[in-house]
């Protein structure tokens, strides 16, 4: 079998018996939704609630990935739409474009019973999301 990367939209061809997918290394962020926190928080000097506020936000939608997995888990799709929409805002609050993107996708993949499909997504998801984490630190620390 051989291996095959395409680095933008793949095509399957007759020659390829596997077509790899490449693996998102860094995240789609809108910065001006971080910066506003971080301007608000300079405007209090308190840059401490910034942090607060995006370790919480952060964590809140961990905690929806977590129940996401626990509703899939279950085949529970009717119980998925709420958490996948509350992270889509969350990352839309945070910048987090690409997370929310996927959060989305994982929300119309439950509705639609998908199963193969929605266990790609929320996969998807959930790479995003730990991208998208060290991409807030990254732009906590400039």
């Amino acid at each position: 079998m051989k291996h095959v990367e395409y680095p933008l939209k793949p095509v399957p061809s007759e020659t390829a018996d596997v077509i790899v997918l490449p693996r998102l290394r860094c995240a789609n962020i809108d910065p001006d939704p971080l910066a506003r926190l971080v301007a608000e928080a300079d405007a209090d000097a308190d840059w401490f609630k910034a942090e607060d506020v995006m370790c919480r936000m952060l964590e809140d939608a961990a905690a929806q990935l977590d129940l996401l997995q626990r509703h899939l888990s279950r085949r529970d799709f009717a119980a998925m739409g709420r958490p996948s929409r509350r992270i889509e805002t969350v990352a839309t609050h945070l910048g987090l474009t690409e997370v929310a993107t996927a959060a989305g996708h994982v929300g119309q993949c439950a509705s639609q019973k998908g199963g193969p499909a929605l266990d790609a997504t929320l996969a998807r998801l959930e790479r995003g999301f730990d991208v998208a984490v060290c991409e807030v630190w990254n732009f906590r620390e400039m």
